[in-house]
């Protein structure tokens, strides 16, 4: 029997990167998933064909988490499909550096909209149906404790996530639902590719500063989530776990 065995599995952002290597993980530990997107539709039913092919359970549902309707519709179509909903991972989130000269209003709201209120809105409507065991998973990043330049809106919409991730785990814990974060590091995705980071001097400057040598993988990430999905953190909540090859 596998660890998540009869869980059932919402991830956001589940169409590349780290989000889809979560929603194999977790199908493969034996969660039946549902795998978001906002905008790559193809990139999610690449996803569930992937998860199907190895014998899982998944369907891709579309929706803006930092739209509430969406994110309600999100959260049904995973209790309507499969009945149940065990674990949420909120992964959704948008990056762009820009100095504190170059910030502006838009991009401020861009970043907290999908980043915080997309949190608290696939939060809020999956905790309706949470039970006991059941468990939420959010997505942070390193650069909250290391604070590299350029990233003050980026760096603030995580220090909320984790803020926000503790608050839960108090408000939760009487119902026996569990909330952490995972923090990762430096990891290459198909973003990093678009954004011209992989294979640059700075992804060798920042895997030259990481411990363990070498840049993440998504599934570096995929493994602690499924972790903190599991019983076998039934005694971790209001943790942030961070997955950066020591980089701190």
């Amino acid at each position: 029997m596998s660890k998540l065995d009869g869980k059932v599995a919402v991830v956001t952002g589940a169409s590349k990167g780290i989000g889809a290597a979560i929603a194999k993980a977790l199908a493969k530990d034996g969660a039946k998933v549902v795998v978001n997107y906002a905008s790559s539709g193809a990139g999610a039913e690449a996803v569930v064909a992937a998860i199907k092919a190895e014998g899982g359970e998944a369907i891709a549902v579309r929706g803006d988490v930092s739209k509430a309707a969406e994110a309600e519709a999100l959260v049904e179509a995973a209790v309507e499909t499969f009945g149940r909903l065990d674990i949420l991972v909120n992964n959704s989130g948008v990056y762009e550096f820009a100095a504190i000269g170059d910030v502006t209003e838009e991009h401020y709201r861009r970043h907290f909209d999908i980043n915080v209120l997309g949190v608290l809105l696939t939060s809020k409507a999956a905790s309706r149906h949470l039970t006991e065991g059941g468990s939420i998973v959010n997505i942070s990043s390193a650069v909250t404790s290391i604070h590299p330049a350029s990233t003050a809106v980026y760096s603030g919409t995580k220090g909320a996530v984790n803020a926000i991730t503790g608050v839960l785990a108090n408000e939760l814990a009487p119902r026996k639902v569990r909330v952490n974060t995972v923090s990762p590091g430096y990891v290459v995705t198909e973003g990093t590719h678009t954004a011209g980071i992989a294979g640059s001097e700075m992804e060798a400057g920042m895997v030259a500063q990481t411990p363990l040598g070498r840049a993440g993988r998504p599934d570096d990430i995929a493994g602690v989530v499924a972790f903190l999905a599991s019983d076998d953190a039934r005694w971790v909540t209001g943790e942030e776990i961070t997955a950066s090859g020591g980089v701190r």
